[in-house]
């Protein structure tokens, strides 16, 4: 069989099972990238635009291009998963006592449900070729972006997340690597224009430039990513977002080609659509594990997501919600008590909060939540 035959045979095997399996797109590129890429990501450590995560100028040059990662690879099949809303996902924005849960949170952990079947595939793949595999779903320093970008999956937006012309920007992204040498799809170009409306929705203004991040101002880092306490400047702008962020997402004109997740464990849980800050509020450690098990909300752990929380608390305006937070001024968690202070802050009036201070503060010993005293009674 020429070898021409063989690749058509085995994409049309990889193909057929991607469908089966629950994904929405299959492409293919080589397994180096684009000498930019490296350049990029030293100037976004440079700019120190990464925040906290460490883990990033850590591995630049293993990230820089996949055959750094595994230098016997050939290919690179990239493959998507649909997780699109079936309803607005911002309607909750306005919703104050309401916490707002990012999209691709709001049921299973996707790691959990898209790992299982990539390895399927991979497996398969592998029997039938004889080649060796290796499975990624953003758990190694893959650049998936840009190398989907290069497989023709999409392009990088100027939001700097990916964008199909099929399948808008509600897609989960998956990897596997081969020794196999399998015919490559062509790459995706730009096709944003002079569109700005994911730069002109992002409420902390995260974006220094086109196609630039600055994670420091991101609410999706800082809810998840970020361990300590969040900048005060950003608080406010923060709003109800308990868990990550959509607005950049949503604003993009080609989601009208999106479709609703077809996989029910990624369409949201009834109980993770609206669900009540208050009743957040109330949670200790087992009752934070045990309603989330399964979801990719639990691996940030009870303390920042109380945070969170508190923060949400906060810029809701409910002063009903401020009894619920005193409770936190007494948490085991500096973080969590200098949040409680901020929200309580602006949940009751001068006097109240004056009276607050009065028997709180003196009995406090972390200085970073007396300082939050401190701001907040100023």
């Amino acid at each position: 069989m020429a070898k021409s035959d063989q690749r058509l045979k085995l994409r049309k095997l990889l193909e057929d099972d991607a469908v089966r399996l629950g994904f929405s797109d299959l492409r293919i590129t080589r397994a180096q990238a684009d000498r930019s890429l490296k350049s990029n990501l030293q100037a976004f450590v440079a700019n120190e635009y990464h925040g906290t995560m460490a883990w990033l100028p850590e591995t630049i040059d293993r990230r820089s291009s996949p055959d750094q990662l595994w230098s016997e690879a050939k290919s690179i099949i990239v493959l998507t998963m649909n997780y699109g809303p079936d309803v607005d996902p911002l309607i909750n924005l306005a919703r104050k006592d309401k916490a707002n849960i990012s999209v691709y949170a709001r049921n299973r952990d996707y790691h959990d449900i898209i790992k299982g079947r990539l390895k399927e595939i991979a497996g398969r793949f592998a029997a039938k070729t004889g080649e060796d595999v290796k499975v990624f779903v953003d758990t190694a320093p893959v650049m998936e972006k840009p190398i989907a970008q290069q497989a023709g999956i999409g392009w990088q937006g100027k939001h700097t997340n990916l964008v199909s012309r099929t399948q808008g920007s509600w897609f989960f992204l998956a990897s596997i690597f081969t020794t196999a040498e399998l015919d490559e799809d062509d790459a995706e170009i730009d096709h944003c224009g002079s569109c700005s409306a994911c730069l002109d929705a992002c409420p902390t203004d995260a974006f220094p430039a086109p196609y630039q991040i600055d994670a420091r101002r991101c609410i999706s880092y800082l809810s998840i990513e970020h361990k300590g306490p969040i900048d005060r400047k950003l608080r406010s702008l923060i709003g109800n977002r308990i868990y990550g962020c959509d607005d950049c997402l949503a604003a993009c004109p080609w989601n009208k080609f999106a479709q609703s997740a077809h996989e029910m464990k990624l369409q949201a849980r009834e109980d993770l659509i609206a669900p009540d800050i208050q009743y957040f509020l109330g949670f200790d450690d087992t009752q934070f594990r045990t309603f989330f098990s399964g979801s990719p909300i639990k691996r940030i752990g009870r303390d920042r997501f109380i945070r969170n929380v508190l923060i949400a608390a906060g810029n809701s305006g409910n002063a009903a919600f401020a009894d619920h937070c005193k409770v936190h001024l007494k948490d085991p968690n500096e973080v969590v008590r200098g949040s409680a202070v901020w929200a309580l802050s602006k949940l009751l009036s001068a006097s109240d909060f004056q009276q607050l201070a009065s028997l709180e503060k003196p009995q406090e010993d972390n200085e970073s939540v007396l300082n939050e005293w401190q701001f907040a009674d100023a």
